[in-house]
């Protein structure tokens, strides 16, 4: 299992807000103490950017001219987004190239930013831009959210493309009030708060049967942990152990599989995270 990671994604933060620069490192300090191997990853470029997004979106980044209360227009985003994309990017290529697990522990997150605007702590669309680099070598690609909010972004850039399969399940209701149902090569499972450790890994192992037919040649995996019972945003009930299960389900699937981090804002995210790894670099039986 290869991390890639720069600490030039802590280079940005706004007081009080929950997407910090001290849950990634946390969890870097965390998993450097488990052992775990790092690589310093590159900036993607923009011809990667638009791949996934308009020339429009990439740059109001680059210039900061776009308003989201959430998703500030800080100085220096435009290349940390970019430094974030890259980590995934790498991560990607990585899994397909050496046969290995990847994981990108990288900030800001993806999932929320669509094909003309950012969101929900998102300014460009990590996994989707991975994935689209990938496809070449990958000939089609399944992604897997499971992230307690959806991911609406990732799912309005693939939304009716054959090569793609989007899986997600997520809280409902909750921001951003999308993904109540499926549609075509979009699969949603929307679960009520409380949903705990049994009921989510038995809708998990339901929904997974979907990812077996479709026989990707890459799994992309929107790593997300505000499912945690102890995460301030959300209203989930999973348990460390959960991500564990998570994690040897999908390898269980025997492709080609890349992570990047989404969501998770509790101060037990580096457990987590280290649950998911720890499952994900199993070998399939």
């Amino acid at each position: 299992m290869k991390i890639f990671y720069s600490a030039a994604c802590l280079g940005y933060s706004q007081p009080g807000h929950p997407e910090s620069p001290a849950r990634v490192l946390h969890t870097y300090e965390y998993l450097m103490e488990k052992g775990f191997r790092f690589i310093e990853p590159a900036p993607c470029t923009e011809e990667d950017i638009l791949m996934a997004h308009s020339r429009k979106l990439l740059e109001s980044v680059k210039h900061g001219s776009f308003y989201d209360a959430d998703t500030p227009a800080l100085p220096g985003i435009y290349d940390i987004a970019r430094l974030s994309a890259g980590g995934a990017v790498a991560a990607a290529m990585h899994c397909l190239d050496r046969d290995e697990k990847a994981f990108s522990l990288m900030r800001p997150p993806g999932h929320h930013a669509g094909w003309n605007a950012p969101g929900g702590f998102c300014y460009f669309n990590n996994i989707a831009i991975a994935s689209l680099k990938a496809l070449e070598k990958a000939g089609k690609v399944a992604i897997v959210d499971f992230d307690c909010h959806h991911g609406n972004g990732t799912e309005e850039i693939f939304r009716g493309r054959k090569d793609f399969l989007y899986l997600s399940l997520h809280e409902s209701p909750l921001y951003p009030g999308t993904g109540l149902r499926s549609s075509g090569n979009c699969i949603n499972h929307p679960l009520p708060a409380g949903t705990g450790h049994d009921e989510y890994l038995s809708v998990f192992a339901d929904a997974l049967k979907k990812v077996e037919t479709f026989d990707p040649g890459l799994l992309a995996i929107s790593a997300g942990f505000d499912s945690y019972r102890g995460d301030p945003l959300t209203n989930l009930a999973l348990e460390p152990a959960t991500y564990l299960e998570i994690g040897r389900m999908l390898a269980a699937l025997g492709r080609p599989a890349f992570a990047v981090l989404e969501g998770g804002y509790s101060r037990d995210l580096p457990g987590c995270v280290h649950q998911f790894l720890s499952g994900l670099g199993e070998q399939p039986l």
